[in-house]
């Protein structure tokens, strides 16, 4: 029997501190992927773009994801959507992204932020498949949740920042916090920044029976209480630079997350085999295979139908 042709997906992950442009086909697999620092919007956006029009012209695609940090606007009827709006990184503040990357390729597009297409990578290829309710969480440079609600991330105002919420802090535990807006929210308190601040060590090696990480588990744990009493996930999967490779600290967020809830929520029975507190799936694949699955979990919009967008593309590759 002859193998079915697999259809080709260019997506890029922007990230604060490096971008990845992928090619892929429509069952996860990598075709061809490249790198590229973060810099100024002009140099890294320009360097995306000549990549995507390279595997236009040699392979073609049919669909474009971008995921990219935040926050964003992703109010399709905006003036500024598919931009990046009030983040800290320098020289990135209202950067139309979307439209300067896919402006003029007439395919669909999907656009979301960077935690959300990496949860939906999980459920699409990871370990949240069957699932559409479901929260993936990452800890390393800030705190990003992609909270998926019957089958899609969460709207509204805007997308997910539980990362910001504000917590009830350990007894005698009066450190500020790092939080440029918030002080001790969530990601304040347990961001990789935040405990390198409090304890002069990168979070990501923080020997295991350093104190701060009680304040990890107690911080994170109280976010996910948050979440299952709001939207009642069926599963977190919690990682990242700071947790992704502490197991044991995700089984004491699990234990925690249990005590805080008491019997009130009808939690998943405890099962050591298939945690309700899980380690993700794909593990640092799941960042690169967000703008795929996004770009496959969406009807798409072709630039050309889409006058918000039209209305924000700028010569800023050019200029």
């Amino acid at each position: 029997m002859q193998e079915a042709v697999r259809r080709r997906i260019a997506g890029v992950e922007l990230g604060g501190t490096k971008c990845i442009a992928v090619l892929a086909t429509d069952d996860g697999s990598i075709v061809a992927h490249r790198t590229i620092p973060t810099r100024a919007p002009v140099d890294t956006l320009r360097a995306i773009v000549d990549q995507l029009d390279r595997w236009w012209e040699q392979e073609g695609f049919e669909r474009v994801g971008v995921a990219s940090f935040g926050p964003l606007d992703l109010d399709a009827s905006s003036s500024g959507f598919g931009t990046i709006t009030t983040t800290a990184k320098q020289g990135w503040r209202d950067t139309p992204v979307l439209s300067t990357l896919t402006g003029h390729f007439d395919v669909p597009v999907a656009f979301d932020t960077d935690v959300n297409g990496a949860a939906m990578a999980e459920g699409r290829w990871g370990a949240a498949r069957g699932l559409r309710d479901y929260a993936y969480v990452t800890v390393g440079t800030g705190v990003g949740v992609g909270l998926i609600v019957n089958g899609f991330p969460t709207r509204g105002i805007g997308h997910c920042e539980a990362g910001h919420m504000r917590v009830a802090r350990v007894a005698g535990d009066d450190w500020a916090g790092a939080c440029p807006y918030h002080g001790d929210c969530v990601e304040g308190l347990v961001a990789g920044p935040a405990l390198a601040a409090r304890t002069g060590l990168p979070g990501e090696t923080l020997p295991h029976d350093h104190a701060a990480w009680e304040t990890v588990v107690d911080a994170v744990a109280q976010m996910l209480q948050a979440l299952a009493a709001a939207t009642g996930p069926r599963r977190f999967l919690v990682g990242g630079g700071v947790l992704g490779k502490r197991p044991d600290l995700i089984v004491r967020i699990e234990d925690r997350l249990r005590s805080l809830v008491g019997n009130y929520l009808p939690l998943p029975a405890r099962n050591v085999a298939d945690p309700y507190v899980s380690l993700p799936g794909l593990g640092d694949a799941a960042g690169p295979l967000g703008p795929i699955a996004l770009a496959l979990s969406s009807a798409g919009r072709h630039p050309a139908q889409t006058p918000s967008i039209e209305a924000r593309t700028t010569d800023l590759i050019d200029s």
